[in-house]
């Protein structure tokens, strides 16, 4: 009986491995699979930057639960037909949007090197960790933070700015918030940051359960950086009332047109008030690779936590982002959680301690820092603040191409490489206008509202964008605009897949 049993179990366990049944077919379709990306990345012009995807292609994805198997091919076809033509377009050197990296052949080929490694870097001893550990060490360099620095591999800035709360947070109350909650004592803590500052600053006090209220949005100057002596006066406002100020987030490129807070006071000002400075340098940070553009964030290096995303200025493909905190203990007391499980030990795979796990909500983790340490390696700081300088000049030219033609307004003024304008027209014009060159094709910006008015925005983050790009998305507001406001018309060349 036992026989019969052992029987069945053999029968049920074979067969069960999910490696390809024929290694050498496999490698065949890889390779086409390599080969037609990079075709794909090296011929980005010849296509729209963004084109709509057609009711008939979203019904495609809405098939029941695949039970049987598909022939990987078939999978790869879907995937070409289906969702590669309808992708958001960052990649392209006209998408001027939101800010958005446009990622490197480097970067995609160390993706698929660490989906091939397939490395959990959670914790425990192993090269891919000290890789991650290489990249902090390399942060803390060009910032100026100590040798106690940490640093942790996230998502992105949203994430990264809601774990720079948290570490301020604990740092605030102790240790103890993280088993008795923020009690009467949190419940009187308040944050500071612009009204300019990304709205993930105000989710992050959400989620951290102190809750939006406590967070003081100030007014921005003329030059939309935080008014420092505006932010000292509530801050003795919130004091004298009992209120217990323990957070200041400043902006290293704001979200609508890449402002950057006065580092150097507000870092002053923390000190002699006793409250934790966080920067939010979500792409700006990373002008600190320029020696042209470094000395703006003059300040940063006195941060108690930086943000910042290599998936936008680094050019990493997403997602790549990273937090530094310059007191790595206080940011391990944060988040290390103590579990038989996670046991560390003096020798084997579990040595290795303090793990990444200690320093992150996640145990769970991808190699993240890979393709990060690619493109740094591969590029060197050199060559990536050469190209993060050239996109602000890039800025620079499309400010002098609009306060050269008086169909078009500056919104607002250019500080690093995001440029806000409009067609003198009404908000309605404007924002048509906008919809019309996304479904054209031939560029990708888009919107914001300033001092109450709708403005076209156009951030220039693409290491492949040039002046021709500029130029194209000039010609396509004017035309468009024209059309809108029945001013004329004016022809333009769409790319071949915008006219289909």
């Amino acid at each position: 009986m036992k026989e019969i049993v052992l029987d069945s179990m053999q029968s049920a366990l074979a067969n069960s491995s999910l490696d390809p049944q024929d290694w050498n077919a496999f490698r065949a379709l890889a390779h086409r699979m390599l080969d037609e990306t990079i075709d794909s990345i090296a011929n980005v012009r010849e296509r729209a930057v963004w084109q709509p995807a057609p009711d008939s292609v979203r019904a495609q994805l809405k098939a029941d639960v695949p039970r049987a198997e598909t022939d990987l091919g078939e999978v790869y076809r879907e995937f070409s037909d289906v969702i590669a033509p309808y992708a958001t377009g960052n990649v392209h050197p006209g998408f001027m949007g939101w800010v958005h990296g446009g990622g490197t052949a480097v970067g995609m080929l160390a993706e698929m090197l660490a989906a091939g490694l397939n490395a959990n870097l959670g914790g425990r001893d192993h090269m891919p960790i000290e890789v991650e550990r290489q990249i902090t060490a390399w942060m803390r360099e060009l910032f100026g933070f100590p040798q106690g620095a940490s640093g942790i591999f996230v998502t992105g800035t949203s994430m990264a700015n809601l774990m720079a709360v948290l570490v301020a947070r604990t740092s605030a109350l102790g240790m103890l918030v993280r088993q008795h909650g923020i009690g009467n004592d949190g419940a009187l803590l308040t944050a500071y940051t612009s009204k300019a500052a990304h709205g993930c600053i105000a989710k992050a006090m959400d989620i951290a359960g102190l809750g939006t209220d406590a967070l003081r949005q100030i007014d921005v100057d003329a030059e939309h950086r935080i008014d420092i002596a505006g932010l000292r006066a509530q801050i003795a406002v919130d004091r004298e009332v009992g209120f217990r100020p323990f957070l200041v987030v400043a902006s290293a490129g704001t979200v609508d047109i890449g402002a950057i807070d006065d580092l150097a006071d507000l870092a002053a000002l923390c000190r002699e008030e006793g409250i934790w400075f966080h920067v939010d340098g979500a792409f700006g940070a990373l002008a600190i690779l320029s020696p042209e553009l470094a000395p703006r964030l003059a300040g940063i290096e006195l941060a108690d936590s930086i943000a910042l995303d290599f998936h936008k200025w680094g050019q990493v493909p997403y997602d790549a982002g990273f937090l530094m905190v310059r007191d790595g203990e206080k940011h391990r007391q944060a988040f290390a959680q103590p579990a038989a499980y996670l046991r560390r030990e003096a020798r084997g795979l579990a040595a290795g301690s303090h793990w990444p796990c200690d320093f992150s909500p996640d145990l769970s983790r991808g190699f993240r820092a890979l393709k990060t340490w690619f493109t740094l390696k591969t590029f060197g700081t050199d060559r990536l603040g050469a190209m993060i300088a050239r996109t602000c000049a890039l800025a620079e030219y499309l400010e002098a191409r609009i306060v050269a033609e008086p169909r078009l307004e500056l919104m607002a003024p250019v500080n690093l490489n995001i440029v806000c304008f409009r067609y003198r027209a009404d908000d309605e014009v404007n924002r048509e206008i906008v919809a019309d060159i996304q479904e054209s094709g031939i560029a990708a910006p888009s919107s914001t509202t300033l001092d109450g008015k709708f403005a076209i925005r156009a951030a220039i983050v693409n290491h492949r964008t040039d002046v021709t790009d500029i130029d194209a998305l000039v010609a396509a507001v004017l035309d468009f605009g024209a059309r809108r406001s029945g001013d004329g018309l004016i022809e333009i060349d769409a790319p071949p897949l915008a006219a289909q």
